[in-house]
């Protein structure tokens, strides 16, 4: 009994980054792959989950050896154009994503509630998780993502459940990798979409606000993050196995989650199809949380680095003005994309501009991370070493396929 109440208060931050990371990119990639192949591909969730785990674990790692976030250690210890480049890369994708955010809480609003338009609910969503960032800290956040995560998997778990087909069919998916013909890029999608880009980099504020900030608490942040990566994993899973059995068309444009939710009322009735609809308004919603509440983090500790000067790193006040800033500039601004009234084309966007983090995300990883002045006995060993190569082929591979799709 003590042994699960220590690990259970050893979790947080990993729920928070892994309900951010739930949103509307995990959705879409592994529903059109549930769609196309059943459950041939349900390894791919398992591998991008522990893909995302060693990425954000290096992450942990980095900041809890050497005492600065991944992104003070680029402007410390970087040439000074790598950090330049990146915050023009955070100013993009934030409005991309943002607005993105928006389109998808509002598709998944208005599949539960037609009456009002997509438009008119991403706004909503928008001013509402302003809203609750400026009246709340971290805490209010860890206590709405541990909600929102326990819904969400509940939810769509029971939906697997009830549609869930044979098991060795379920078995092999996930114990048998497979590559059915055509299924190369949908692979690389499920892999990319488990477990969010940019917003990998929040975890280190928030392991800051939980007081994490030594070697000795390594230990817990790997608990922390092997259960948030577990359910991930599983949630990615539940996901493909609910969207098995129903047509690829159906799982295109707007209707995509309708299309889901009307195979679960075929099967088991009204209940199947709302409760798959609630889940899929959670994992939205949470993840725009999750952005509207982290990503401001990024752009203060930027102002802070470049103006400031500070020697010895500390937590981000989340009442400063850069910090307030940043929020209104995602929760405002990018509500000017809704008016091109094309909320997939956006989500597909969102997509396209997260892909381009992970490999450098890796590639800084393995750089930063071998460096025994830098991080002594913690740094990268061979087994790690050789998932972030892998993760930067996987990644990299993505990103060529993304930009070849959507602009060749």
């Amino acid at each position: 009994m003590k042994k699960s109440i220590g690990l259970f208060r050893d979790i947080g931050p990993g729920l928070v980054i892994a309900a951010t990371g739930l949103g509307a990119g995990d959705m879409i990639a592994a529903s059109v792959a549930g769609a196309r192949y059943g459950t041939a591909l349900l390894w791919a969730a398992v591998l991008g989950a522990i893909m995302k785990y060693v990425m954000n674990e290096g992450l942990a790692r980095w900041q809890l050896a050497t005492g600065t976030t991944l992104l003070e250690g680029w402007v410390l210890r970087l040439p000074k154009f790598f950090s330049l480049y990146f915050f023009i890369y955070l100013l993009l994708w934030t409005f991309i994503v943002a607005a993105a955010l928006m389109a998808a809480s509002g598709l998944a609003a208005h599949a539960l509630i037609p009456s009002v338009s997509v438009e008119l609910w991403g706004v909503i969503h928008s001013l509402l998780a302003l809203v609750l960032v400026l009246i709340g800290r971290y805490a209010l956040l860890e206590k709405l993502m541990k909600v929102f995560m326990a819904l969400m998997m509940v939810l769509v778990i029971v939906c697997a459940v009830l549609v869930i087909p044979e098991t060795d069919g379920l078995l092999t998916g996930l114990l048998r990798p497979s590559m059915p013909d055509g299924s190369v890029l949908f692979v690389l999608g499920v892999i990319g979409g488990v477990g969010g880009s940019v917003t990998l980099l929040c975890y280190g504020y928030w392991i800051r606000e939980c007081n994490w900030t030594s070697r000795q608490d390594l230990h817990r942040s790997r608990k922390d993050l092997a259960v948030a990566y577990t359910l991930t994993g599983i949630f990615g899973i539940a996901i493909m196995i609910v969207s098995a059995g129903v047509s690829p068309e159906q799982v295109t444009g707007p209707r995509m989650a309708l299309g889901v939710a009307e195979r679960l009322e075929v099967v088991v009735g009204p209940v199947g199809m709302s409760l798959f609809l609630v889940g899929f308004w959670c994992a939205i919603f949470s993840s725009m949380l999750g952005v509207w509440q982290g990503v401001p983090y990024l752009f203060a500790d930027f102002v802070r680095q470049y103006t400031l000067r500070e020697d010895r790193p500390r937590a981000i006040d989340t009442r400063s003005i850069p910090y307030r800033s940043y929020l209104f500039f995602i929760a405002i601004p990018p509500m000017l994309l809704l008016l091109a009234e094309k909320p997939v084309w956006l989500v597909l966007i969102y997509a396209v501009a997260g892909a381009f983090f992970m490999p450098l995300l890796g590639i800084t990883l393995l750089y930063m991370n071998n460096r025994s002045s830098w991080l002594g006995s913690l740094r990268n060993g061979p087994a790690t070493n050789l998932v972030l190569v892998t993760s930067v082929i996987v990644f990299g591979l993505l990103v060529y396929d993304t930009v070849m799709r959507q602009f060749g």
